[in-house]
């Protein structure tokens, strides 16, 4: 499994102790030095049946300067992936990719069913 996160990120710490505390091994990966490219994403995307809103990380302040509430809803798909792809911090954390798998956001309940 792949865990990405941003190290000061209190969530991501929480998620990351989480993991730890339960022997869940995993391959750490900073999201904020090594981006997500746009293929990765992608393939995220679809294994995760989620919406790709919920990829952004709308409570960032990147998110904000940026205008994002109100231009997502104007960008297409492909607008949107390549934006995610350019700013590890417009991403959505802390993220846990298994096999067959794709968690986004750290909801215990959500992550004891899947890991």
């Amino acid at each position: 499994m792949v865990f990405l996160c941003y190290q000061t990120c209190s969530t991501c710490k929480k998620a990351q102790k989480w993991l730890d505390e339960r022997g869940i091994a995993y391959d750490l990966r900073p999201i904020k030095e090594e981006n997500p490219t746009e293929e990765e994403l992608r393939r995220w995307h679809q294994m995760s049946g989620l919406p790709l809103k919920k990829f952004f990380n709308t409570s960032g302040m990147q998110y904000r300067a940026l205008g994002l509430k109100d231009r997502l809803p104007q960008m297409s798909e492909d607008e949107q992936f390549a934006l995610l792809a350019t700013d590890g911090m417009l991403v959505k954390r802390p993220m846990l990719i298994g096999e067959d798998f794709v968690l986004v956001g750290f909801k215990e309940a959500e992550w004891a069913e899947m890991v």
